[in-house]
């Protein structure tokens, strides 16, 4: 079984310059769509957006499921500002200062789009003596649009209003030593790994001992993406989304993360150990970690009281809800565990 590094890698890069902050995901689910339907691999679409695609396995009283996530950070527009410059709002869970000089899209509700960039009011360090010091929230930030606006008419006449999405460059970079740089690596890294595994199963023709479930989210970011769409018999729930790296963390940029307990509380202990023998198994380089400030869709499903068993593996992340990097390194060894996880049978 090889990874099909390069058609993931491409994947990925199409999947992050595709705008879909969470609420505005309809062009990124419609990617997905797609790729499903060019490799004849069955899926059904949820009222909310999401995507559940499934493939037959031997046994179908047990199911598994596994989902990432296509919504990621953005912004909307909060007010029309006097100055002619737009007050945002933020969608999801990032600090105003991992934004600041970021280009981003206006998409204006006729379907047409304006450009600008994030930058706190005070930004002329020849003109305001608290440029370098000032905090950065909603109150200090603003997108300058690139338009020759100086009032709110010039906004109204440009088309812009109250609940226009922002989107942010995602300026992806693949780097020769095999890093890859970009914002929306949350959760688009998982994404492009399941597409990718979907297509193996599908077309290498893999026997998988259980019917297993592949859900495309597209409200995690705003913490319920994974409540919803879940078969009665699923049994495994595994929610693959990034590993958290900063100070005191086990998770790296060359690993497969499995995570221990976020915010939420432990994940199960059973199927976290059956995470750990299939990486020691199959010789699959991985760490165990915490991530402190963090929740993901298995946790929202156990939230809303699924009766399940839930995990979390995934890529380590480094900058997380910043300007956001990993390694080939890490997504090869995340793809070979979800290949030997879903080969596998159930941790007991």
């Amino acid at each position: 079984m090889k990874f099909r590094k390069e058609e993931a890698i491409v994947l990925l890069e199409q999947l992050v310059q595709i705008p879909s902050p969470s609420g505005f995901t309809e062009q990124a689910m419609t990617f997905v769509e797609r790729f499903l339907e060019a490799n004849k691999i069955t899926y059904t679409k949820l009222r909310k957006g999401a995507i559940v695609a499934t493939i037959a396995g031997e046994s179908e009283e047990k199911q598994r499921m596994l989902t990432a996530h296509l919504d990621t950070l953005g912004a909307i527009v909060k007010e029309l500002k006097p100055n002619g410059r737009l007050k945002i709002d933020l969608i999801g869970g990032f600090a105003y200062q991992s934004i600041e000089g970021e280009y981003v899209t206006i998409h204006k509700s006729d379907g047409s789009i304006a450009t600008g960039t994030v930058v706190v009011h005070q930004s002329s360090v020849h003109v305001y003596k608290e440029a370098r010091t000032i905090e950065r929230n909603q109150q200090t930030m603003e997108v300058r649009v690139d338009e020759q606006v100086h009032t709110i008419d010039d906004l109204r006449q440009l088309g812009l209003d109250v609940g226009d999405f922002i989107s942010f460059s995602p300026r992806f970079e693949r780097t020769s030593s095999g890093f890859i740089k970009s914002r929306h690596l949350d959760d688009k890294a998982s994404v492009s790994l399941l597409l990718t595994l979907l297509k193996e199963v599908k077309t290498e023709q893999v026997t998988l001992p259980y019917t297993t479930h592949f859900l495309f989210s597209n409200n995690e970011e705003i913490g319920y993406g994974g409540n919803a769409g879940i078969p009665d018999n699923v049994v495994e729930y595994v929610a693959v989304d990034m590993g958290a790296i900063g100070d005191g963390q086990q998770s790296d940029e060359y690993t497969a993360s499995i995570c221990v307990k976020d915010s939420s509380g432990p994940y199960h202990y059973g199927l976290r150990n059956h995470f750990v023998q299939l990486c020691q198994n199959h010789q699959i380089p991985y760490k165990l970690d915490i991530y402190p400030y963090y929740g993901s869709d298995a946790s929202a499903a156990i939230r809303s009281g699924h009766d399940i068993v839930h995990g979390l593996i995934g890529p380590g992340i480094e900058g997380s809800h910043s300007m956001e990097r990993t390694h080939e390194r890490s997504l090869e060894a995340t793809y070979h565990l979800l290949h030997a996880y879903v080969t596998s049978n159930m941790y007991k």
